[in-house]
């Protein structure tokens, strides 16, 4: 029985921390930080496809899915822009609330409203999902290009520019929906903490009392 750290999908997640730290050794080189980034984000699809067909999937593969996602974009939004710190705490905040469900916390939504269900619906298999997706992983890369423009915008004869910020507000709507939907998850998970616990102080006090 191959050992679930053996896992194919869970082999491209260490590759693919191979190649987030590869790209953050070389930040400051557009044309070589670019495309090992894009290949990491790349890979996080062909990972997911590869544990359905080999029928991989485990927890501990969600869990490092997401680990990797959340290294590669926390270290890319705390240098692109002021506010991005804050919005790798979400992010990380989020992943605290969701990653004791597993390999299948995407399923655990049934009793949200209808704005959440319309975006996690089909693992993310719809416009807004998929807007949302793109929001998530795609902002902090525009915002690296913009943060870069020197570099790559005079050789696209103009175009490139005209290009960068149209997406930036798409890609910061899907953001802000994103954002949503993650405050939602963690005053969920903080509601069914408050849920289960039990009160006892009442009691082991009445219990003293007594004994008195």
């Amino acid at each position: 029985m191959t050992s679930v750290f053996l896992y194919v999908p869970n082999v491209i997640g260490y590759f693919r921390v191979g190649l987030v730290l590869a790209a953050w050794l070389y930040y400051g080189a557009l044309f070589v930080f670019l495309p090992l980034y894009l290949c990491s984000v790349l890979l996080d699809v062909v990972d997911g496809y590869v544990a359905r067909r080999l029928n991989q999937t485990s927890a501990f593969g969600a869990w490092l899915d997401v680990w990797v996602d959340n290294i590669s974009r926390s270290l890319l939004w705390t240098t692109v822009h002021q506010c991005g710190v804050f919005i790798a705490c979400l992010e990380w905040t989020v992943f605290v609330c969701t990653h004791s469900l597993g390999s299948r916390w995407k399923e655990a939504f049934g009793l949200a409203p209808w704005w959440v269900k319309a975006v996690m619906a089909n693992g993310f298999y719809t416009l807004p999902g998929a807007l949302t997706i793109a929001g998530i992983h795609g902002l902090p890369v525009c915002l690296y290009l913009a943060q870069n423009q020197s570099e790559w915008v005079p050789h696209t004869a103009g175009w490139g520019e005209s290009l960068l910020w149209p997406t930036v507000i798409i890609l910061a709507t899907g953001r802000v929906i994103g954002a949503a939907v993650e405050l939602w998850c963690i005053k969920t998970h903080i509601v069914d903490l408050v849920m289960k616990t039990t009160p006892t102080t009442g009691v082991q006090e009445n219990s003293s009392t007594n004994t008195n």
